[in-house]
């Protein structure tokens, strides 16, 4: 096989996962129709707990090069902002940044690492059997089939690779739908924000830079229009008349759509050698700015299970946990878009409703809860059964102040750039047994807090998993911890010894 794995559609997710399995040295490439990024940019937000991911893998600083950051975010609007300050990161903030900006540095990531990314071929036909998965593509020289061991489908809501799998794709159709476009407002000063919900509609505008704006319309009259009718310069001028009272000084308009509120997700995330992510596993309404960001978080839950699986180190049990971990997440994240929804509703009770809300996030442990969650910073997967119990397995992983033998103070996400576990000793004399060493996939570190913290301070030795989430830790308080972490270190790292 000239590839281990193909991925299919070269969006966002797909770059962030060729980025993750040629971090860990498998043969990956992107099949992408476009030959170029798309400059309509749908996405413009990178979360916290995104940025997280991206700081682990050192792009974060890249990516914040080119956009804005921002401490505040929302929820269906609601005149009461979302604190995204407070949140316990060092990424306590969101980054305003065109989907288009993101994808680029993403891609350019992936090819640095060895990716090979095949823009304007178009994949035509998948089919998986025991030993490996064929893929049907056509290119600017005619039609040819790659083989690879596995395929993930980032190919959106329409996916090729989940219809391929038989994967159901269950939920509901749009009840209305909405105008997205990027425009020219002469009549707006520079950096306006505008947010405005009325009995005509809802319309939001948010500057992407000095000149254009990025305008979400809900107009009340053209709600009800199907998705696949084209938006008219004339539509998108009176949707903004009756929802603004002006056109803004409507003058060059970038790009137009139209799109609706249907909510569906994929029966499962695997079959055999077929995995999905992004859009072709679950599509929302655009609520909360939450949906490439979860795509990505899923190429971070995914990448470094399929590299173990073809390098031959990981357990049986971990290809099947892509699915287990991620699908709850997703379901929640529909939920919560599917409340959004509803409260963009302008009849008098939903009004009632949306002051009712912004009143009570008001309260800082009400505003904290739903920040986090928008931002994915409240994403924890179920504790290994086969662990000794400590609260923080399965919790995501915060950037810690450690401090070296030698007294030298470090950041522990640097410590997660080449995409391998990270095993943490602290308050121990006992040195960890030296055949960890020769694990290719495993960072061994002896370190102390340099800032106490409360939920590290019993901590013996933790081993972090690649995507930035706590696999286990043990308590200075376990009789026998050199046996726990040997057998940890077996159960998810794979046994040298075979």
């Amino acid at each position: 096989m000239k590839f281990e794995v193909i991925l299919i559609g070269g969006g966002p997710v797909g770059m962030m996962l060729a980025g993750e399995l040629a971090l860990a040295g498998v043969k990956v490439c992107v099949i992408e129709r476009l030959k170029e990024t798309t400059p309509y940019s749908r996405a413009l937000t990178v979360h916290p707990r995104t940025l997280e991911i991206l700081d682990m893998r050192g792009v974060k600083s890249q990516l914040i090069s080119k956009g804005r950051l921002l401490s505040r975010g929302h929820f269906a609007g609601l005149e009461t902002p979302l604190d995204f300050s407070v949140l316990d990161s060092s990424s306590n903030h969101t980054l305003f940044l065109p989907q288009s900006e993101t994808e680029k540095v993403l891609e350019e990531w992936a090819l640095s690492l060895g990716a090979e990314v095949w823009r304007g071929f178009e994949a035509l036909s998948v089919h998986q059997d025991e030993d490996g998965v064929d893929v049907k593509i056509a290119g600017p020289h005619g039609e040819t089939t790659l083989r690879s061991a596995y395929v993930v489908g980032t190919d959106g809501a329409r996916s090729l690779v989940r219809k391929s799998a038989n994967i159901s794709f269950e939920g509901t159709d749009a009840t209305f739908t909405a105008i997205l476009g990027d425009a020219v407002l002469s009549d707006l000063a520079p950096m306006s924000v505008i947010s405005r919900i009325t009995e005509k509609g809802l319309v939001s505008i948010m500057p992407i830079n000095d000149h254009i704006y990025r305008v979400l319309i809900i107009d009340m009259e053209r709600r009800n229009i199907s998705k696949d009718e084209k938006v008219t310069l004339e539509e998108f001028r009176s949707s903004l008349i009756r929802t603004t009272g002006s056109d803004l000084g409507l003058n060059d308009v970038k790009w137009m759509s139209r799109f609706g509120n249907a909510t569906r997700q994929a029966g499962r995330y695997r079959n055999g050698r077929l995995f999905l992510a992004g859009d072709s596993a679950h599509i929302h309404f655009p609520a909360g700015g939450q949906g490439m960001n979860v795509g990505l978080q899923e190429a971070m839950n995914l990448g470094w299970k399929l590299a173990g699986a073809i390098k031959g180190w990981a357990p049986e049990w971990l290809l099947d946990s892509y699915h287990t971990e991620r699908f709850p997440w997703n379901t929640a994240l529909l939920r919560n878009t599917e409340v959004q929804t509803l409260l963009l509703d302008v009849t008098p009770s939903i009004t009632e409703l949306r002051s009712m809300l912004a009143d009570l996030i008001q309260i800082p442990e009400a505003n904290y809860q739903i920040a986090a969650q928008i931002s994915a910073m409240d994403v924890h997967y179920a504790p290994d059964a086969e662990a000794p119990s400590h609260p923080l397995n399965g919790k995501r992983f915060k950037d810690l102040r450690l401090q070296l033998k030698d007294g030298q103070l470090i950041n522990s996400y640097p410590l997660l750039n080449k995409g391998t576990f990270l095993l943490l000793q602290f308050h121990s004399n006992e040195p960890i047994s030296g055949q960890w060493e020769t694990y290719s996939n495993l960072q061994v570190l002896h370190a102390s807090l340099a800032e106490a913290d409360a939920d590290w301070n019993d901590v013996h030795t933790a081993l972090i998993r690649p995507d930035g989430h706590i696999a286990w830790a043990i308590s200075l308080s376990e009789a026998n911890p050199m046996q726990k972490i040997n057998e940890g270190i077996t159960r998810w790292c794979g046994d040298i010894t075979d």
